[in-house]
């Protein structure tokens, strides 16, 4: 099959890598024209895994969007929920009848880039994922090292009345993925809200005090695992609150046992030394995203549906303090995006047979 892969993070190298060994025609772009050079001239990439080491060659390294989704059956945007609205801005003009966007994982994103593309005239269908199909990390400008793939990828779609459409294009690339219903259920499994606003907020200390920090290590503790949870424990209670159904991968799982998207993920995380890194706190994606975009996004799901979510606004009241700004007020919240407005009934269908 041919794939897009659009993004310049450790997610979309993986899924160029990955995705072009599995034996698919990978087409490969991201924003940053500098960075992509290097990928431009070797026309490859080194893959790390439990395999061992090679160069993957990729089918096209494209200079532009429209080269690279021209023809794509799927086009995977593995990059931050900070560059989604860009990344449709700038594919939307080139999207034709019968694609599939596949956003692992969204932030809610596959509403928004819709949207985007909408506009412009696209009727391509978009989905999320609750998190990424690898952890992985980037080991130089064209080297990405992954250190366990996901078994189970619980995903929804925009707009829902083509998600068994969707879904087929996305499995013939990525087998473990599961469908969970919409856009809304998807972005309420994205595992990144939950699991690391309270790392980098709880540790804040060492992660300004330290050149480098593995906040799933030593940063996770007894008392940071106990937040954790109960933010969980409110996602989980909105989630069965609006009536979607289970399983909704508790985060717990993620930490004990094989039951979560990962598998047994943590202890190989930690035990990889990959994630021993520097965070600038207030720049790092785990503010930017997962708690700017991610946290907010969630607190206003919680309010518009009338759920208490106390740790949830907890902690968006302590990182709006770092980064001095009422996050309440997010460009991923409800409000701004125009929809706090409705009933139960009109969102379901808004989420099913999307925009006019």
């Amino acid at each position: 099959m041919r794939i897009a892969v659009l993004g310049g993070g450790h997610g979309a190298y993986a899924a160029a890598a990955d995705l072009s060994e599995q034996g698919h025609e990978v087409r490969f772009w991201r924003r940053d024209a500098t960075a992509l050079r290097s990928l431009q001239e070797s026309g490859a990439i080194t893959l790390i895994d439990a395999a061992g080491t090679r160069r993957v060659r990729i089918a096209k390294v494209a200079a532009d969007p429209g080269a690279a989704v021209a023809g794509a059956k799927l086009i995977v945007v593995a990059a931050p929920a900070t560059a989604q609205e860009d990344i449709a801005r700038a594919m939307a003009p080139h999207l034709v009848p019968g694609q599939v966007v596949f956003l692992p994982p969204g932030t809610f994103g596959s509403y928004v880039m819709g949207r985007i593309a909408h506009a412009s005239g696209s009727r391509a269908a978009f989905a999320e994922a609750g998190t990424l199909p690898y952890l992985a990390r980037k080991r130089g400008p064209s080297e990405i090292a992954i250190t366990i793939r996901a078994v189970r990828l619980p995903t929804g779609v925009y707009p829902a009345a083509r998600a068994a459409e969707a879904l087929e294009v996305i499995g013939a690339a990525y087998p473990a993925v599961l469908s969970c219903g919409d856009a809304l259920s998807g972005a309420l499994m994205n595992a990144g809200p939950i699991i690391h606003p309270p790392l980098v907020l709880m540790n804040a200390a060492p992660l300004e005090a330290f050149e480098r920090w593995d906040i799933h290590s030593e940063g996770t503790q007894p008392s940071v695992r106990a937040v954790t949870d109960r933010l969980d424990a409110e996602r989980i209670a909105l989630r069965e609150a609006l009536g979607f159904a289970a399983p909704h991968f508790p985060l717990a799982d993620h930490y004990a046992g094989d039951r979560w998207m990962y598998g047994d993920a943590h202890r190989r995380l930690v035990d990889s030394g990959d994630w021993r890194e520097r965070i600038e706190l207030r720049t790092h994606r785990y503010m930017t995203e997962d708690t700017v975009l991610g946290l907010a996004f969630l607190a206003s799901v919680a309010k518009w549906a009338g759920c208490e979510a106390p740790v949830a606004q907890g902690l968006l009241a302590i990182a709006g303090a770092i980064l001095g700004r009422d996050l309440r007020q997010g460009p991923r919240t409800l409000e701004a995006l125009g929809l706090a407005s409705l009933g139960r009934s009109e969102m379901t269908q808004l989420l099913y047979e999307g925009q006019a």
